[in-house]
């Protein structure tokens, strides 16, 4: 009996390990930078087989899905980038549209010669994400869209609304200067407001992104991702407007944010659209809720193609 605690002890010690390191990626990947659509983006590459591209969103940067890439790399080859002017990507001023990133997404998938892929986005990176779909329909398997809203996409108009949203119209060079040198507070609001419960959001990931974020030009970045929202709405509209997207779609939202909605929002631009929300969690999806959301997504990207939904 002694020897069963001790073991059990031991598991739960290692899970606990495991679930505070989230943002190291499995050995087997290599990082580099890759010159794309006038910048330079860093990107993080491994495994074999079917291309799927992971694109990030504000607060985390492209380590958030280390471990969603431990667990594809098995039979997948798994591209991970930071955005434009974020994480370890080359510092940039302008270009932060989502239709201009989704062709620095482009521009890497041609340097590693990947044609298609599987585009999984989260936040930010579910914009750039339906951008790239939009753009590339061809380029796109599947799409997978992780609980943020679409500029001009469905209830745009309403969600902009909401109070907790203000940070969409925070930016210039007073609000800079007033975060300089107190990211991890910012970031912390976004952490705290936007999970189902702050401690599932691991202090090492906050100090990690909080690090990375402190960067020069970083928040920077972050700011004009925002203030992109306003042309984004006139790109997104256009597209939708051309026709529906084809490809089966994923949207998965948390119970405790967008839930149901975040299907809701892509039924207006998407035909096959499947539901998936997941409990106990936030905005934070990766790092509240990782077991789950993993196999939401390994299930969805498994399934035959003809069974979709």
């Amino acid at each position: 009996m002694k020897r069963a605690f001790v073991i059990l002890a031991a598991v739960m010690a290692l899970s606990q390990v495991a679930f505070a390191d989230q943002t190291t990626f499995p050995s087997g990947f290599r990082t580099q930078d890759i010159a794309s659509n006038g910048t330079t983006i860093h990107v993080r590459v491994g495994g074999s087989g079917p291309a799927v591209v992971l694109l990030h969103g504000y607060g985390d940067t492209g380590d958030m899905w280390a471990p969603l890439a431990a667990e594809l790399m098995r039979d997948h080859t798994v591209i991970a980038p930071d955005l434009r002017g974020m994480g370890l990507s080359a510092v940039a001023k302008e270009g932060f549209t989502k239709k201009n990133e989704a062709e620095d997404v482009a521009g890497v998938m041609d340097a590693l010669k990947v044609q298609q892929a599987v585009v999984v986005g989260h936040d930010i990176g579910n914009m750039v994400a339906f951008a790239f779909a939009e753009a590339h329909p061809d380029r796109t398997t599947r799409l997978i869209m992780m609980d943020a809203p679409v500029p001009g996409v469905g209830p745009w108009d309403d969600i902009l609304k909401s109070p907790l949203l203000w940070h969409f119209r925070f930016g210039g060079p007073d609000m800079e200067r007033l975060v300089a040198g107190r990211e991890r507070i910012y970031l912390d609001r976004f952490w705290n407001d936007f999970s189902a419960d702050p401690a599932h959001f691991p202090e090492a990931s906050r100090q990690h992104y909080a690090a990375l974020y402190a960067q020069p030009g970083r928040m920077h970045a972050g700011f004009l991702q925002f203030a992109a929202f306003d042309q984004d709405v006139i790109d997104n509209r256009q597209s939708v407007s051309r026709g529906r997207l084809q490809m089966p779609v994923l949207a998965i939202g948390g119970d405790h944010s967008l839930g149901a909605t975040m299907a809701y929002i892509m039924r207006f631009a998407a035909d096959n659209v499947q539901q998936v929300v997941i409990a106990n969690s936030g905005h934070w999806l990766m790092e509240e809720q990782t077991g789950p959301t993993v196999k939401a997504i390994r299930t969805f990207i498994d399934r035959p193609a003809g069974q979709c939904p």
